[in-house]
């Protein structure tokens, strides 16, 4: 698979195309979500395609009630089909413990790990996907600015950002257009930063 070609030619495709695209390319597709602003819109192009894609949620337990509130809605409205996985530990023992440890604790790796990353790992083991929907967009990371519409990961995976060149400007269009809503209110306590890297995509 020449990827530099594929994204190539992918680049003047609209979402539904990518989608369409990358479900032929292999057995089994997720999109994975956490409901923060934007996500509406990766949610609609997966669903307009394949309508009982498993939708993998990791709720790390620390979204904001707009969030929650938000996320229900899109559930009903876009009849997803979500997988839902949640940290072992509850936020209250969490915060009995630890807290949310600021970036420069030791203890701040320990957070990430069993708010996200472990979850996210089950997830994956579980649904077995060969391909992986996600909102990925260029000029969110330094990092994310190295990928393009179709990655592939480590493990064989393919990663597959349907809205990868859409600014925001271009996003408010789709949802616009799309009658979806947003929701801007949302929290990531592993991130602290808006542009730091989650820790899902790195490999």
């Amino acid at each position: 698979m020449d990827l530099k070609e594929i994204n190539k030619q992918l680049k003047g495709k609209s979402p539904q195309e990518i989608v369409a695209w990358a479900i032929e390319q292999g057995d089994k597709a997720v999109v994975t979500t956490n409901f923060r602003p934007y996500e509406a819109a990766i949610l609609h192009a997966t669903t307009q395609v394949k309508k009982d894609i498993p939708v993998v949620w990791c709720d790390t337990g620390y979204n904001t009630n707009k969030t929650y509130l938000h996320a229900e809605r899109l559930i009903k409205s876009l009849g997803l089909n979500v997988k839902l996985y949640v940290p072992k530990q509850t936020v209250a023992h969490r915060n009995m413990v630890m807290g949310i440890p600021s970036i420069d604790d030791p203890l701040h790796k320990v957070f990430t790990e069993q708010v996200k990353l472990e979850p996210f790992k089950r997830a994956m083991a579980e649904n077995k996907p060969d391909v992986w929907f996600t909102n990925l967009r260029k000029g969110q990371t330094a990092f994310r600015d190295t990928l393009d519409i179709v990655t592939k990961g480590e493990d064989g995976v393919l990663k597959v950002s349907p809205f990868f060149y859409y600014t925001d400007e271009e996003l408010d269009v789709y949802l616009e257009k799309n009658n979806l809503e947003n929701e801007f209110d949302y929290f990531d306590p592993t991130k602290v930063l808006e542009n730091r890297e989650c820790g899902l995509h790195v490999s």
